[in-house]
């Protein structure tokens, strides 16, 4: 059940539609959620609306993703290498991508009418 945030420059502006998807897959892939778990957002930046490294390109993209706490290193090593993938094949340097992870006890969401996920049967294990 994460909730991911894709920041990124104008070249997606083309193809968003195809970022979100390879973003998407890579989360299936590597944290093994339900396919229909979807809570992805692309954010584009013109160079006028981010500050980057000099070394960095239009192609920069940041994922982050926030999720349940309890996924194995494995796993998030599956995801990163997933995302790098997924992204190359739509253009982006594997050196343009970086992840970020930022994990949260299952308490600490709010679902299904404000009940803490630890308290509920959410379809998926999360400790993968």
């Amino acid at each position: 059940m994460p909730s991911t945030r894709i920041s990124t420059g104008t070249w997606a502006e083309a193809c968003g539609q195809e970022v979100l998807e390879a973003v998407q897959a890579a989360l299936v892939e590597g944290l093994k959620i339900p396919e229909g778990d979807r809570d992805v957002v692309l954010d584009i930046h013109g160079p006028d609306r981010r500050i980057i490294r000099a070394t960095r390109s239009d192609m920069f993209t940041r994922v982050e993703v926030t999720l349940f706490a309890g996924r194995s290193l494995d796993a998030k090593r599956r995801l990163y290498a997933a995302l790098v993938r997924n992204l190359a094949a739509l253009g982006v340097p594997e050196t343009e991508v970086k992840t970020v992870l930022i994990e949260v006890p299952p308490e600490n969401w709010g679902l299904k009418g404000g009940v803490p996920a630890s308290e509920l049967d959410l379809g998926f294990v999360i400790r993968v």
